[in-house]
C-alpha cells in the first residue's frame, strides 16, 4: 500500500505540514510502509480561469499531482483553514486538477486532517472537505480536527503530545488497511 500525504499550504512554516509529516511518522505502526510527502509548494501555477486554461492547457504540474495521485494507494490530506475555507494554494491545484479528471481522487481512501493554533481546529475546512469528497470520487475514512496546535503538539520531537488524540489520530490511520 502506498499512502500519498500533503498539507493544504504553502507555508513554509505551516502547522498542517508537521501535522500531516507526524502522521506519516505513524505509518510503520500499521504497517505502513511506502509513502510519499508532497509540497504544494512544488505545484504552483498562475491562478486557474477558463481564459487561463485556454492559453496554458494543461499545466505540467497539475499533470504531475494528479499523476502522484493515480500512483497511490489512499491520501492524507491535512487543511489549513484561511477564512473558513481551503487557502488559494490548496484550491488553485484543485481547481486545476479537476479541469484534468473531475475525479481529482480516483476512487482513493482519505483521511482528512486539519489543526489551527485557536481552538476550532480549523473545522470548517475540515467539514467541507469531507463533505465534498464523494463528488470528485473520494472515499473518506475519516478524519480529525487538532485545535490549539501549539498545546497538542510538541513542534521540538514533531510530535502529538496529546494522548487522546494521538490514540485517534493512529485509529484513522488502521482504517487505511481496513
Amino acid at each position: 500500500m502506498k499512502i500519498l500525504a500533503y498539507a493544504g499550504s504553502n507555508s513554509l512554516s505551516s502547522i498542517n505540514k508537521q501535522l500531516v509529516t507526524y502522521a506519516t511518522t505513524l505509518l510503520p505502526e500499521v504497517g505502513v510502509h511506502d509513502f510519499e510527502i508532497l509540497d504544494l509548494n512544488d505545484f504552483e501555477m498562475p491562478l486557474f480561469s477558463v481564459d487561463k486554461e485556454k492559453e496554458l492547457g494543461n499545466p505540467e504540474p497539475a499533470m504531475r499531482f494528479m499523476n502522484k495521485i493515480e500512483e497511490c494507494d489512499a491520501l492524507i490530506i491535512s487543511l489549513a483553514e484561511h477564512n473558513g475555507t481551503y487557502t488559494v494554494a490548496y484550491k488553485n491545484l484543485f481547481d486545476w486538477a479537476s479541469r484534468i479528471n473531475p475525479h481529482v481522487f480516483q476512487d482513493k481512501a482519505i483521511i482528512y486532517l486539519s489543526t489551527s493554533p485557536g481552538p476550532g481546529g480549523a473545522q470548517s475546512v475540515l467539514a467541507a472537505a469531507v463533505n465534498s469528497a464523494p463528488f470528485f470520487k473520494g472515499h473518506v475514512k475519516g478524519s480529525l480536527s487538532v485545535p490549539l496546535f501549539n498545546d497538542n503538539f510538541d513542534a521540538e520531537t514533531g510530535k502529538l503530545k496529546n494522548n487522546e488524540l494521538n490514540e485517534e489520530l493512529l485509529d484513522l490511520l488502521r482504517s487505511l488497511k481496513a
